[in-house]
């Protein structure tokens, strides 16, 4: 069997509190295993720590700070209407966490994170109506999506 899966290096250590963090706040994520790898018996190689991010499974490591997280990766999250955009957009960018352009944020972690309401997905379509074409431009204006605006430029307003 062939199993893919997500393996992110926190050069900055905190692979463990950042599984911990999403297994707090984020529907059907859980932490399943932490363990530390070691060479010889007294020698760490790693910290290792296996989780689920709203079901998607996810290697963590610490391993020393040679490579830091980017918006190269990011996590899509999809969500329903805008309370429940604004709802993660505020855990997600709390203590220390970074609002971006376009529905992007960084966590406190590092990791990055596309904040997306279904509506949005529903009203860009394929793009290419004007319709679609006039939500895609409004989107390129947000940091945290806005479904009623994006209703507007949909609607022509």
């Amino acid at each position: 069997m062939v199993l893919v899966r997500t393996h992110l290096w926190f050069g900055n250590g905190m692979a463990v509190e950042a599984a911990q963090f999403y297994a707090e706040h984020l529907p059907n994520s859980a932490v399943t295993r932490v363990f530390t790898p070691r060479a010889e018996p007294d020698r760490q190689v790693a910290e290792v720590v296996e989780f689920t991010v709203a079901g998607h499974e996810v290697t963590g490591l610490n391993a020393g700070p040679e490579f830091q997280l980017n918006e190269a990766f990011s996590f899509y999250l999809r969500v329903d209407g805008q309370d429940e955009v604004d709802r993660y957009w505020e855990i997600l960018t709390a203590d220390g966490g970074e609002p971006g352009p376009c529905g992007w944020c960084k966590d406190k972690f590092g990791v990055s994170w596309k904040v997306i309401p279904r509506e949005l997905e529903e009203l860009s379509g394929d793009y290419t109506t004007a319709a679609n074409q006039r939500v895609c431009q409004a989107m390129l204006k947000m940091g945290k999506i806005d479904v009623a605006e994006l209703r507007a430029a949909y609607d022509g307003a």
